[in-house]
């Protein structure tokens, strides 16, 4: 049996899950999600817990059966308290100053770099190299801060660049003066 899958996933005050033939909808004080998940599944909710069961120990079950846990405990987490990716800008010149509902970056081009929020996603500057993305879908979270990366990724010389909070770039040394003969 999964450790993951057989956990029950706890529903706190204020989350209301609806589930129409594994379509589960999760609702909470900062919105909704809703995500179909395999029929073969058993998706049960009680006494505000709810637990995953599989029909049987075949392999595609097993590997569904963690997965759906994780992504309805993703969900919950997601209408209660939200998630966010910090990105922290580093190089001279390069900045970020939000404009409206856009994100104008400079990050060493001939133009700026215009990155748009969207209805799920949010962004927050509160320092001109430092991008906050939030919004209550982590898939969408985690995707939307790759794709921003992704405008100028760390380069391994002087670490200039657009990189996660946190993340350690593996620096490579320059280029060596006169060789030993």
């Amino acid at each position: 049996m999964s450790r993951i899958g057989r956990m029950p996933i706890a529903v706190p005050a204020g989350v209301e899950v609806k589930n129409d033939n594994n379509c589960l909808t999760v609702k909470g004080p900062k919105g909704e999600l809703t995500k179909q998940f395999s029929t073969d599944l058993g998706i049960e909710i009680a006494d505000g817990v709810i637990t995953v069961t599989r029909p049987s120990d075949d392999k595609t079950h097993r590997s569904l059966h963690g997965l759906t846990r994780t992504l309805i405990a993703n969900m919950v987490e997601g209408v209660t308290n939200g998630y966010s990716k910090t990105l922290e800008i580093e190089g001279v010149g390069y900045r970020a100053a939000k404009q409206g509902k856009q994100v104008n970056i400079n990050l060493g081009f001939s133009h700026p770099v215009i990155i748009e929020e969207t209805d799920a996603i949010k962004l927050e500057v509160p320092q001109p190299n430092r991008i906050i993305v939030s919004g209550i879908d982590k898939q969408a979270v985690g995707q939307f801060a790759a794709e921003v990366r992704e405008k100028r990724p760390p380069e391994p010389y002087k670490g200039k660049g657009i990189r996660y909070a946190g993340e350690r770039i593996i620096r490579k040394e320059g280029k060596a003066g006169k060789g030993k003969k």
